[in-house]
């Protein structure tokens, strides 16, 4: 049995892209380095460290742990009923996706909320 620290967690990252400049592009590749099984949403068609980014949001049966948010709130609010239906253990709103509401919405549905950096978090083992 892995301890929690070395879990594979499946992973959703909205906001993916392939764009090399953006931080998204790097969880990804970072998520995908470590092991982590990764599925990749955003605007636009692209591949990510061999992760087909897909413009649809999942179904419920993926069983996602984490989210990790690379969408302004704003840009997140589509998602929301469908980010609940998901019932990850967990959503990361990375900085300058922080969504007081959304946040509110999961820990009422008893999904872990983190305001943090995915990247620093896969670095220090903290993910």
């Amino acid at each position: 049995m892995q301890s929690d620290s070395t879990a594979k967690r499946k992973t959703l990252v909205l906001g993916a892209t392939d764009n090399p400049g953006r931080y998204a592009f790097l969880a990804i590749n970072r998520l995908v380095e470590q092991g982590h099984p990764v599925i990749a949403v955003g605007k636009r068609d692209g591949t990510v460290a061999g992760i087909s980014i897909q413009k649809e949001f999942p179904s419920g049966s993926e069983d996602i742990h984490t989210i990790t948010m690379y969408l302004n709130a704003a840009n997140q609010r589509m998602y929301h009923d469908r980010i609940l239906a998901l019932h990850p253990k967990r959503i990361i709103f990375n900085p300058g996706s922080e969504n007081p509401i959304l946040k509110n919405l999961a820990l009422a549905e008893g999904i872990a909320v983190e305001e943090a950096c995915t990247l620093v978090m896969l670095t220090t083992g903290a993910f």
